[in-house]
């Protein structure tokens, strides 16, 4: 029986290019299975746990019972009395055993030559086989995740495709995935992007897309050697599959135009592109690493003829004629998304007279607000807000130097407004501590300081009575407030209520 158990391992590996290893292992694992349930056919259904080894060279089979010691006492799980052994019963096998140990018992191997041993043994093997043989379908392609693969289309439904990879090896293509409209048939030949490839016992393993961005960059990389050189560079990439996509591009070789060579001789690359993608329209745009000229490129092919940059708020006003407003948007404001979604900015669309408009009232509040908060007038204030100074942080903790490149400012000027600023932001503060003031018992406290107690008053915590009132993940929200110290602070806090009940 030994020789046999290592012919039949080392032809399972021959016939399905699995390694001896492999094949030896799923063998162990059936045995085991066999003989775990001879044992409880034998034993009244008694359930254990039984670990059977091969010898690679041999074939000698060894058969073992396995017990995990446990500490009975906090064990979480359900107890197994065949299966689990107390510290105490552990060491009375094994006299240095620990808890986490787990102590093998070797028993008599169970003979699989007989019809019903033999029977359930070819089932376990089997199943065995399928799982080495999926665990090394998903090794193969585990090098291929973010790359195109090509298959032939297996089945189709409603919720996902079947591709063919050859060698018994398929990949699914959930309907999310799919380009939409797209109609593939059974024995078509298709190229997709394999995105994931993860092992599991039943099911899909290998999945791909044709709707992703990466399925648009990955082609392009295939289609334009340059890109494979690194000469060029995708930057990113946004698509609507099936409709429209945009891709921008910059060259690492000043002598070489990536929009160019990504069009191709007549257009022949980004039509190849188009092709595979259900002749999906396709904008390959020049990057700039400028947001704002990176956002004009984005646009086209709609005319920017104003632009304001919000990094703040990390959006962009576009202003744009009436007349071109539309294609500007696009369809159901296809454009302006994609174009959105390539650059990383958020995109407002305007038209000229809109975009003037608010920039108008943008700038006149501005102003006024420089004009009262300074008390400055509105040359100087015009000043500041042509320089691009929108609050008085700005003015207050700009360094000086940069301050004085301001044409129009001297020294003076410069520490004069600074100051005035500091001075709003003071009073600012000051008027946000003075909207509440704390209780004499709160600001009086033991354990209490004057800044603390200004915070709670601010956060409506007025009287000891309010802070005895709250839980500590309240006060936690509370800047400079730890854990031990709002206990601490609400434990003071009811000292009267347990005073006036011992009264």
């Amino acid at each position: 029986m030994n020789k046999e158990v290592l012919v039949l391992a080392q032809s399972l590996a021959n016939t399905r290019n699995i390694s001896l290893d492999a094949i030896i292992e799923a063998l162990e694992a059936a045995l085991a299975a066999a003989a775990r349930k001879h044992y409880a056919q034998s034993n009244n259904g008694e359930d254990i746990e039984i670990r059977v080894s091969i010898d690679p060279v041999t074939g000698e089979q060894s058969t073992f019972r396995r017990y995990h010691v446990i500490d009975d006492d906090n064990y979480e799980g359900e107890i197994i009395l065949t299966v689990h052994l107390t510290l105490d019963e552990a060491r009375e096998m094994k006299p240095d055993a620990e808890i986490g140990d787990i102590i093998e018992e070797a028993i008599e191997t169970v003979e699989t030559t007989g019809r019903k041993g033999a029977a359930t043994a070819k089932g376990v093997i089997q199943q065995a086989i399928r799982i080495a043989e999926r665990k090394k379908q998903v090794a193969d392609y585990a090098d291929k995740v973010n790359t195109l693969i090509t298959g032939l289309v297996k089945k189709v439904s409603r919720e996902f495709i079947v591709i063919d990879l050859g060698e018994n090896v398929e990949a699914v293509m959930p309907r999310e995935e799919m380009i939409p409209h797209e109609t593939l048939r059974i024995g078509d030949r298709v190229r997709a992007y394999l995105y994931a490839a993860n092992y599991e016992v039943r099911g899909a393993q290998l999945f791909v897309s044709r709707a992703r961005s990466e399925m648009l960059v990955e082609l392009f990389r295939l289609e334009v050697p340059e890109i494979g050189e690194d000469v060029i560079t995708i930057k990113g990439a946004a698509r609507d599959a099936g409709s429209r996509s945009k891709i921008a591009v910059k060259t690492n070789d000043g002598r070489i135009d990536p929009i160019g060579a990504c069009v191709g001789m007549r257009g022949s690359r980004v039509q190849a592109v188009s092709r595979e993608l259900g002749e999906e329209r396709i904008d390959i745009i020049l990057w700039d690493d400028n947001p704002a000229q990176l956002v004009i490129n984005a646009m086209a092919p709609a005319e920017i003829e104003s632009i304001v940059v919000d990094e703040d708020s990390h959006t962009i006003d576009l202003g744009v004629a009436e007349e071109y407003l539309s294609q500007a948007i696009g369809k159901n404001g296809q454009n302006v998304r994609l174009a959105s979604e390539l650059t990383g900015w958020t995109l407002n669309v305007l038209s000229t007279d809109d975009a003037k408009e608010k920039s108008e009232n943008e700038t006149k509040s501005s102003l006024e607000f420089f004009m009262e908060q300074l008390d400055i007038d509105e040359d100087i204030a015009a000043i500041l807000v042509s320089e691009g100074f929108t609050t008085l942080e700005e003015l207050a903790y700009i360094p000086m130097d940069e301050l004085l490149e301001v044409e129009d400012f001297d020294e003076d000027i410069a520490e004069e407004l600074q100051s005035r600023a500091k001075d709003g932001l003071l009073a600012k503060a000051l008027t946000r501590a003075d909207g509440e003031k704390p209780a004499d018992d709160l600001l009086h406290m033991e354990g209490m300081t004057e800044e603390l107690a200004y915070k709670l008053a601010n956060a409506g915590i007025i009287t000891m009575e309010d802070l005895a009132e709250q839980a500590v993940d309240d006060l936690l929200e509370i800047d400079g407030i730890t854990d031990d110290l709002a206990a601490k602070l609400i434990m003071k806090a009811r000292e009267p209520w347990f005073e006036n009940n011992d009264e």
